[in-house]
């Protein structure tokens, strides 16, 4: 009796599946473009303070560092503002502290979607997969009751595999953006990593001057 049942959601389970995958593919699709967009202009202004800094870096002037600081728009600039206020009322001591905590603040916001791309990626296969396997039972289920009409489960079957194939193509593009998307978050993490090491540079000297 519960085989019956099986078959009975095997026969409505191959089409769920399909819709299944097309409502992935198109919430991938969205989180994709908003992904790719975010992290360019996020990656745009890193490279633009990672200039500035090589440049302050190439003329010894790191007390140049505060111009930087003023720049509330990146990333960047708004860890610079928060460390140079923490040197001015504490010096050098928690600094780094500072840092890490603010990026992991602001971490989860760089990696948005990343964990529901990575999760369509390795998924999808198998959802495409059980849709195909559903496909093929019908079909079979469908020879008992065509008196061995061969054709009608050859077509059967390779309707069912669409299921696979459609899975295939949901999961290869959420995989590619999502390693994609990681290194993004990884050049930019790099970037607040510098900037951390030259505020604890610029620390260092004001501490030398006083």
């Amino acid at each position: 009796m519960f085989t019956e049942k099986f078959f009975t959601i095997a026969e409505f389970g191959h089409e769920i599946t399909l819709w299944v995958l097309i409502a992935l593919s198109i919430l991938s699709l969205t989180f994709i473009l908003e992904r790719f967009f975010s992290l360019r202009k996020m990656k745009s202004d890193s490279q633009k303070v990672a200039t500035q800094i090589n440049e302050a870096l190439q003329s010894s002037q790191i007390a140049e560092i505060g111009e930087l600081s003023r720049d509330k728009q990146t990333l960047e600039g708004r860890a610079l503002s928060y460390g140079m206020r923490h040197v001015k009322e504490h010096g050098a001591a928690g600094l780094e502290e500072i840092f890490n905590a603010y990026t992991i603040i602001e971490k989860p916001r760089m990696e948005r979607y990343l964990n529901f791309l990575a999760t369509v990626g390795s998924n999808a296969p198998f959802i495409g997969l059980l849709g195909t396997v559903f496909g093929i039972m019908d079909a079979f289920r469908g020879l008992a009751t065509s008196q061995g009409d061969a054709s009608a489960v050859m077509i059967g079957i390779s309707k069912a595999l669409v299921a696979t194939a459609i899975g295939l193509m949901v999961a290869i593009p959420a995989i590619i953006a999502y390693n994609y998307f990681q290194k993004q978050v990884k050049g930019i993490l790099q970037s607040l990593e510098s900037v951390k090491d030259l505020c604890l540079a610029y620390a260092k000297v004001a501490k030398g001057k006083q």
